[in-house]
């Protein structure tokens, strides 16, 4: 058992009660602590994000936690233990560094502020950039996704894998979230096509075959290790030419979790960067998505960066 919380962060709203839920779930799933956390919004503490209130406030005086508890009472069941945590400050400056001390983080995919167009919150584009631990945001029901011939019957969760650049703990909590779930689960590597070029030089001669049948070899032999050590995991694997975030986005519908991976951080650029298909799948996917930090935070420029 990880004696490390799941951590849902709630403000009360459906969205935030809708990854309660989740993150209650995955709690119990992993036999680990559930941490409730309320960030409060107070005007003199959001000039300085960062800032902790010096006593913290007595939970049973907060109103939305007070919320949870009565929801969580009405499941007629909680984690094996749930702690309630409320905090003052600006929850975007908060809520990321709580992750060093916790196994995962759950967001809605909205809270109460910003501006109902908004398909992705502040605070849960915060944590998926910053925090240490991986970071799952629920989305609203009803996104629309195209089509894909990934959507198949029964559990499934689903990993993007970049060959040149390959995430190996989104890998492995992909394959543990599988096991957990006694999902299959579908790993997807997206090679670019067609090639694309500089408008005054001519694309290069590739040949498809060929990018696939390496993309494949690849992909085979980064996913073997972690099958050997989850052998009751079904696996498929999917090799695909096109757009890697809009593959995994059609391929979200219906899928118990989608798995994305976190960029390094570079030692020439300070700020910490999900990535452009992160960053696509976060905004459009159909069902839930953990965004998983990288081993090191930072890796040295390459000429290729």
């Amino acid at each position: 058992m990880n004696t490390l919380p799941v951590i849902a962060a709630v403000d009360g709203s459906d969205d935030s009660l809708r990854a309660l839920d989740w993150a209650l779930d995955t709690a119990r799933r992993r036999e680990a602590p559930l941490r409730v956390v309320h960030v409060r919004e107070y005007g003199p503490l959001l000039l300085r994000p960062e800032t902790l209130a010096a006593v913290q406030p007595e939970p049973d005086t907060d109103q939305v936690l007070d919320l949870v508890r009565d929801r969580l009472k009405g499941l007629g069941e909680e984690a094996p233990v749930t702690e309630y945590l409320a905090l003052d400050g600006a929850p975007a400056g908060l809520l990321p560094g709580l992750g060093s001390d916790a196994q995962l983080m759950v967001f809605g995919s909205r809270g109460r502020g910003g501006f109902a167009s908004l398909l992705l919150g502040s605070n849960g584009t915060a944590a998926a950039r910053d925090a240490e631990c991986p970071v799952v945001v629920v989305p609203r029901p009803g996104r629309e996704v195209h089509d894909s011939e990934l959507v198949t019957p029964g559990p499934r969760v689903v990993v993007g894998l970049h060959v040149d650049s390959p995430n190996n703990e989104a890998l492995a909590f992909a394959f543990a979230e599988a096991a957990r779930r006694e999902a299959r689960l579908q790993v997807l590597a997206v090679f670019p096509w067609p090639v694309q070029s500089g408008d005054l030089v001519p694309p290069p001669v590739v040949d498809e075959d060929a990018i696939e049948s390496e993309t494949r070899t690849l992909t085979a032999g980064f996913v073997a290790p972690h099958a050997e050590r989850h052998p009751g995991v079904g696996v498929d694997l999917y090799v695909l030419p096109g757009d890697a975030a809009g593959q995994l986005v059609a391929a979200s519908r219906g899928a118990d979790l989608v798995v994305v991976g976190r960029h390094r951080r570079r030692l020439l650029a300070p700020a910490r960067m999900m990535g452009s298909v992160t960053q696509a799948v976060l905004l459009h996917a159909a069902g839930p998505v953990a965004v998983i930090p990288p081993e090191g935070t930072e890796v040295a420029e390459t000429a290729e960066s």
